[in-house]
């Protein structure tokens, strides 16, 4: 760590891609799950999971409000599931947030929804009172059988209880589903189950990302050997799929993550006649649809 900034951070550092101006605010390392074997982001030597000790989190808060003042807008909590944390210790934090950052507008963490078993609708509306605004829940697929060959350590059922107890508290909730997680097999399924869990729940933010493996695949075949990647084309026909069978009153869409070849924006069900006319040019020509060049795909 830099020793003039407040935070101590253990490298790599995640964040959603709508966070690029918040603050990361780290108050625990890695992933108390880590079992997902399609995921890269904690599975480095030095990012074993523990909870940052409230001594250190707090000390942090009182610095980066010297540092930083009325400078900032925005919170992450960050590593992968801050929401693990006791709903005791997390009210502390939220109210160290008010205390050292006044200006702070909107307190945002990822969510296993495993991490949300043990807490109540009560429990969540007090986070939200003290400023959780936003959960981002990796559901990654709707689908049990996709669930289960990666290891993922929940179920649709699991998934939508989780989403129904943020709704219920207040919390706005971002999901995400894995294109292509399925391969080949398990695409059709994966595409209209997927549907159904967000049609279930009635996100406000939705988004959809490329399964891709920058560390190569050994990790994933391991559990899931029969796995054939989906071709691109492939790829935009369980996109057209999951879409055609969406049924959404008001979510924001986004299918802009850098592993996205073809890049999708819009609201949801307003725009979703728009949308497919897209992802079936994309799938007609291709050349013509305007996709992401491959250099641009940094993952």
């Amino acid at each position: 760590m830099n020793p003039g900034f407040p935070i101590r951070y253990v490298d790599p550092v995640f964040r959603p891609p709508s966070e690029a101006e918040s603050l990361i605010l780290p108050v625990t390392d890695g992933c108390s799950w880590n079992k997902c074997t399609f995921c890269e982001m904690y599975t480095a030597p030095q990012k074993h999971f523990r909870a940052r000790d409230a001594a250190e989190t707090l000390e942090t808060l009182r610095r980066c409000g010297e540092r930083f003042g009325d400078g900032i807008r925005r919170v992450f909590l960050a590593d992968g599931d801050a929401l693990v944390l006791p709903t005791r210790r997390l009210l502390e934090i939220l109210g160290a947030i008010r205390e050292h950052l006044p200006a702070v507008r909107r307190v945002s963490s990822y969510c296993l929804p495993r991490n949300l078993k043990k807490k109540s609708v009560d429990e969540l509306r007090e986070l939200a009172a003290a400023g959780l605004a936003m959960a981002y829940v990796g559901a990654e697929s709707g689908d049990d059988d996709v669930l289960a060959k990666v290891h993922k350590g929940e179920t649709f059922a699991s998934t939508c209880e989780a989403l129904d107890k943020l709704q219920q508290a207040g919390i706005k909730r971002s999901v995400m589903i894995l294109n292509g997680l399925g391969g080949k097999a398990l695409s059709p399924q994966h595409a209209v189950n997927s549907a159904r869990l967000a049609n279930a729940t009635q996100p406000e933010y939705l988004a959809t990302l490329v399964v891709s493996f920058p560390q190569g695949e050994k990790r994933f075949r391991a559990a899931f050997p029969e796995w054939q990647p989906c071709s691109e084309h492939e790829l935009f026909i369980e996109m057209e799929a999951f879409i055609s069978a969406l049924d959404l009153k008001r979510t924001v869409f986004r299918s802009d993550h850098a592993s996205n070849r073809l890049v999708l924006k819009g609201t949801l069900g307003a725009e979703k006649p728009r949308l497919l006319r897209e992802i079936r040019a994309a799938i007609v020509a291709p050349d013509k649809a305007g996709l992401r060049p491959t250099w641009a795909r940094g993952l």
